[in-house]
């Protein structure tokens, strides 16, 4: 069996990692996407299903990344590896890491695009830019920004130099404390947001659209919305999970640790949705507006508002904190690759990581100006040229990929007692648990990516 080397640092608790990965999970999608597409697909009958999708799909499979990384003790790429010569098989695994770490680049190049929207609009509502906006003015405002390279490139510019000086610190340094920090203050936040809803006279009626059951809304569609956003939200399949589990002290409970992560991840996204539509139902304003909930639709409520300025403010900060966290570890995978096999200083590999997300970004950038153009993929049309490309690509092909793949990996590939080493579970539990692995998660996994494509 190869001799394994920490040559990590590691987490100094079990908090710390359980607050890092719930960072990683929790960004732009839990606040805007998660509410909107409950409300769309029947409330209370899509969070139910949901809920089954995290423990059939999501959960086994974090809990498959995490176990990986901590018995790898490596970047993805290592740490696949090391786990398949322990087993006996190619060390071409090690391709996985590699597609995870590619994966959360390419991410993080739109990402930090999207994410300077938010740095934007929280100084916009500072500076009471949103008072009297209407659905015309507050449309051509975010048009503006799209249609502005310069001003596009800044934001992204800013958020990308956020994220790397946060990596370059290391681990305790960098990571745990920005996580301590961020964390703490996004359920503030979101605390405070959820308060002032409860004020607006509304909160019953947001609650009744998100949580009032309707199953003629439940549709086979909307059970595919839940499998997908139930395996993405947990930022699976991108190496994040895999390097941040390499830092797990051995004695944490991988099993608990992921039961939280999962927990924490669900109720910060059902809270944006209970602070968010109370906001839209006051102002009599459309619930359903997908993206533009965000950057059209809730500007002009807190243009409308008593203390608007302060309450768009939070909120939009309460975005950057969310989009940080997650851009933190889009970035660690390749950050932890290049320190250990390139021989690099943390901080050089750090923004050299970073530097390469942001120049991708710029394809981003002009992507919704004069770069853009139009293509169908599965039925829909796309219309933001490189950004929806590179969407696609990674959301639609790489990560459902990369989580089969870790299944498949961990239930067939890997020996089953390593596997049991590490999980720690009890027999009846464990033996579930790895029939889910091996079985149940792959096939809805693969059964997702099928019907991504538009052949189921």
């Amino acid at each position: 069996m190869p001799k394994k080397q920490i040559i990590h640092e590691q987490w100094s608790s079990r908090l710390a990692f359980v607050l890092a990965a719930t960072g990683s999970a929790v960004g732009l999608g839990n606040i805007w996407k998660f509410p909107y597409i409950t409300g769309e697909n029947g409330g209370g009958a899509f969070v139910l299903v949901y809920l089954m999708c995290i423990c059939l799909i999501g959960i086994p499979i974090m809990m498959a990344e995490i176990m990986l990384g901590r018995r790898g003790q490596q970047s993805p790429v290592g740490a696949m590896r090391t786990l398949a010569l322990e087993s006996g098989v190619s060390s071409h695994w090690a391709v996985l890491g590699a597609v995870g770490i590619v994966a959360g680049i390419l991410i993080m190049s739109f990402y930090s695009v999207i994410a300077g929207w938010a740095v934007s609009y929280m100084l916009e509502a500072a500076l009471g830019h949103f008072n009297g906006l209407t659905g015309e003015t507050a449309g051509a405002k975010l048009g503006g920004l799209l249609g502005d390279p310069l001003q596009l490139t800044f934001w992204h510019t800013i958020f990308s130099a956020m994220t790397a000086f946060v990596v370059a610190r290391g681990v305790r340094s960098g990571l745990e404390k920005a996580v301590q920090i961020l964390m703490p203050l996004l359920f503030v936040l979101l605390l405070i947001m959820l308060g002032y809803a409860i004020s607006t006279g509304y909160f019953m009626q947001g609650l009744q659209f998100l949580f009032a059951v309707d199953f003629a809304k439940l549709t086979p569609e909307a059970i595919l919305t839940a499998l997908g956003h139930a395996f993405f939200t947990l930022s699976l399949g991108m190496g994040a999970i895999m390097v941040y589990g390499s830092y797990m002290p051995k004695g944490a409970s991988i099993a608990k640790t992921t039961f939280i992560i999962a927990i924490l991840d669900t109720l910060v996204a059902l809270m944006a949705g209970m602070a968010i539509f109370p906001l839209v139902f006051a102002n009599g304003l459309e619930a359903g507006a997908g993206p533009g909930l965000v950057f059209v639709t809730l500007p002009i409520a807190f243009g409308e508002m008593f203390g608007g300025a302060l309450f768009g403010t939070l909120f939009f900060l309460l975005l950057v904190f969310a989009a940080w966290t997650s851009a933190i570890s889009l970035i660690e995978p390749a950050t932890a690759w290049l320190s250990e096999n390139r021989g690099m200083k943390r901080s050089t590999a750090a923004y050299a990581v970073t530097f390469v997300c942001w120049a991708l970004g710029l394809v981003t950038v002009m992507s919704f100006s004069s770069w853009s153009f139009s293509f169908h993929f599965a039925g829909a049309e796309k219309t933001d040229g490189m950004f929806d490309v590179l969407d696609i690509l990674t959301s639609t092909f790489m990560l459902p990929l990369g989580g089969l793949a870790i299944a498949i990996f961990t239930g067939w590939v890997m020996k089953q007692v390593y596997v049991r080493d590490e999980i720690r579970l009890g027999q009846g539990v464990f033996a579930v648990w790895y029939q889910v692995i091996r079985w149940v998660a792959p096939l809805l996994l693969l059964y997702l990516f099928i019907h991504s494509l538009g052949f189921a």
